[in-house]
């Protein structure tokens, strides 16, 4: 391979790890489907990377709605034990498909709606 084409991939390569990544905005106030909605955006004209920009938009926006289950269901209790581990799940698995995205792997999030196709 030269050094370009190395170049291109490894460029590939950390946007679509960043694609998974931008989601951790949400540990800093921000919801975590505006970090992959504005990665899908910006790199639209990359495929493999517009794919995983998606994939974590869909995860996200789903994360989401899970979360707010969780949050209802603190009323009857159960989501004492729910909340948290939707919370858990979410940030084990950006990193999972991070460290995937980073080996050059197309990582799908496993329970994820796709709202974006």
């Amino acid at each position: 391979m030269s050094a370009t084409t190395t170049g291109t991939v490894m460029d590939t390569n950390n946007k679509s790890m960043l694609s998974h990544l931008s989601a951790l905005v949400m540990l800093a106030g921000v919801p975590s489907v505006i970090g992959p909605l504005v990665a899908w955006l910006v790199w639209k004209d990359d495929p493999v990377v517009e794919a995983q920009a998606k994939e974590a938009l869909n995860f996200n926006i789903s994360f989401f709605l899970y979360s707010v289950v969780a949050a209802v269901s603190l009323l009857l209790l159960v989501g004492f034990l729910l909340l948290p581990a939707v919370l858990i799940a979410w940030f084990v698995l950006v990193i999972v498909a991070s460290v995937k995205a980073a080996n050059g792997e197309q990582y799908r999030y496993p329970f994820t709606i796709r709202f974006v196709s």
